[in-house]
């Protein structure tokens, strides 16, 4: 893949940076040595950039009649106005930023994007709360990949997320340009294979929005194909999908391949379905003979390689 800058919002103590209440970081081994060396990080820590300094008192979010507040867990000092005002003033400024996805530290009440302890009067939890910084951030940014760490040790949820990170600022970059119907139908012909991975719903109707998009306001067009776009990536590749998407490609290289080739290929894919082997065994082979045969679609889709391979996040899906 080209170099590119993409670059990530992530919570600060993700990257070691020593910024929890207690003084301590939660440094992250795949997003510092391995990812990070792809990307360039927006670091940001809601309780410090606020002013609570560090260290400091733990909060926490309480029920207060239908919605929350953030308390001090000792003191009760509610830091809830605060949070939420800040909250919103640096999300519009992170809307400005360039970014292609964000990385949420899970469980906190200002950063944790589901699941985040939500405790009643008598002190009772329930994981029923979103992080005060979170909820403003997916509300200003509805089309942005975020993930939590936590959730990132997932294999599949960890590609997805790589992959809509990647195919968002290749997005980006499409709009950001003097684009044309024709730079927008390149873009979604390279694309078709990866998006028909995800949701074979979303594959045709994005089909449909691209062949009448001449008779589309540009702006109606741009939002509605973006919108489409990265809610298709959202949906997780199943390994069914995966197969169909396989032996669609397969299916071009046919009349190219001699009998024992094709045999390898639909073998290295019946032994993905079987989960004997992972996505890259397959995936691999096919590149191969893409390569050595000049199929030009093929070899012009995305789905091939979707981010560094030296991620190696196909290697445990």
């Amino acid at each position: 893949m080209p170099e590119v800058t993409v670059r990530i919002g992530v919570s600060s103590c993700l990257l070691g940076q020593k910024v929890r209440f207690d003084g301590g970081h939660k440094r992250d081994a795949f997003l510092v040595d391995t990812f990070g060396r792809f990307v360039e990080w927006v670091p940001v820590c809601p309780e410090v950039e606020v002013g609570m300094g560090t260290p400091r008192e733990a909060i926490r979010l309480v029920r207060d009649g239908d919605g929350v507040r953030l308390l001090g867990v000792k003191s009760a000092t509610d830091h809830t106005v605060p949070m939420r005002r800040w909250a919103a003033e640096r999300v519009e400024g992170l809307a400005e930023e360039r970014l292609d996805g964000y990385i949420l530290k899970k469980d906190s009440p200002s950063c944790g994007m589901e699941r985040v302890k939500v405790y009643d009067p008598h002190g009772a939890p329930s994981r029923t709360g979103r992080g005060l910084f979170a909820e403003a951030l997916l509300a200003r940014l509805p089309l942005l990949p975020v993930e939590e760490e936590g959730r990132l040790s997932d294999p599949r949820l960890r590609e997805n997320f790589v992959e809509r990170v990647f195919a968002h600022h290749r997005l980006r970059d499409l709009f950001a340009s003097r684009w044309t119907v024709g730079s927008l139908v390149r873009f979604h012909t390279a694309h078709k294979l990866a998006v028909l991975a995800h949701s074979p719903a979303a594959y045709a109707a994005l089909g449909r929005l691209v062949a009448g998009a001449a008779a589309l306001p540009r702006p109606a067009l741009r939002s509605e194909y973006e919108r489409a776009f990265m809610s298709a990536l959202a949906v997780i590749a199943t390994p069914r999908r995966q197969v169909n998407v396989l032996q669609h490609a397969l299916g071009y290289l046919r009349t190219h391949l001699d009998e024992e080739s094709r045999g390898e290929l639909a073998g290295s894919i019946e032994d993905y379905r079987l989960g004997l082997v992972p996505l890259v065994v397959p995936i691999t082979l096919l590149r191969h003979h893409v390569r050595r045969c000049g199929i030009d679609y093929l070899a012009g889709q995305v789905y091939l390689e979707p981010h560094p391979k030296e991620l190696m996040l196909r290697n445990h899906v």
